[in-house]
């Protein structure tokens, strides 16, 4: 494998950023085509778009190491999962319903996924020119530099926290739970995972919780999420990422000691 750190991170960044401005930014203020996939999703010509564009950056800069895209067929995702190499995790629109709908909240999304699990993630909001990014070892960061510390810390208890919560897939007795009678300040559901894990690294929530995820909704942010401190796991308590295209759920707080009285919370009800 070709692709390291340093410079050629830096160019794939920059590219994610021509991306969104020239594929998504111009395709959200005007008609496009939108299509419905078998499980019922959206996917509109911008995802092709940036999809096509960054498949072909990512193997000029780093040839043979393949690509598996959210926008590819299952078997071809599949064989790449299944092999043991280093590869790309591509979702080059999160989001795809709000974008649809006019709702100013997506993202594109890309990881490396090496022997060791997330080696490199970044994501980038066009709307607001956002870009995060995270290596293994090397902290969070937020357009080029170290994401700015906010003016109050990460809550220390439940019933101050802000929580990110998508209901697709809860279980009826959690979701129930979570609609009467919330341990937390607030909630919020935004409609593209990979874009509320980066705000979840970032401190403009506490808490978060999926019913169910694919690979490519989580991969950067839970890398994002570690290197600023972060914990998650799924509701059973063990790892989010799997090589697999099985959803998991997904539990997190902005400290361990917030995962940690989140995650009792969720079993004791579920």
């Amino acid at each position: 494998m070709t692709t390291n750190g340093g410079t050629r991170f830096n160019e794939i960044l920059c590219a994610l950023r021509a991306a969104g401005k020239e594929e998504l930014l111009p395709c959200f203020h005007e008609p496009m085509s939108v299509t419905e996939k078998s499980d019922g999703s959206l996917v509109t010509s911008a995802d092709h778009a940036v999809d096509n564009r960054l498949r072909k950056l990512l193997d000029e800069l780093s040839p043979g190491v393949p690509v598996l895209s959210e926008e590819q067929a299952r078997g071809a995702q599949e064989a790449i999962l299944h092999g043991d190499q280093a590869f790309w995790l591509l979702d080059p629109l999160d989001g795809t319903t709000n974008f649809a709908g006019g709702m100013p909240f997506f993202a594109i999304s890309l990881a490396l996924i090496d022997g060791s699990g997330v080696a490199f993630g970044a994501t980038y909001d066009p709307i607001r020119d956002e870009l995060f990014s995270a290596e293994r070892g090397a902290g969070l960061m937020m357009n080029g530099t170290p994401t700015p510390t906010r003016q109050h810390g990460p809550k220390q208890d439940l019933a101050g926290c802000t929580a990110l919560v998508d209901y697709k897939r809860l279980s009826t007795p959690v979701a129930v739970a979570l609609a009467t009678d919330p341990p937390y300040r607030s909630q919020r559901n935004l409609g593209a995972c990979a874009l509320e894990w980066a705000w979840l690294a970032t401190g403009r929530a506490d808490l978060y919780l999926h019913g169910g995820q694919a690979l490519w909704d989580s991969a950067a942010g839970t890398l994002m999420l570690t290197e600023a401190g972060g914990q998650h796991t799924d509701l059973q308590g063990d790892p989010i990422f799997r090589r697999s295209l099985n959803k998991p759920s997904a539990v997190a707080g902005r400290t361990g000691a917030l995962h940690d009285q989140w995650l009792r919370w969720l079993v004791a009800r579920g």
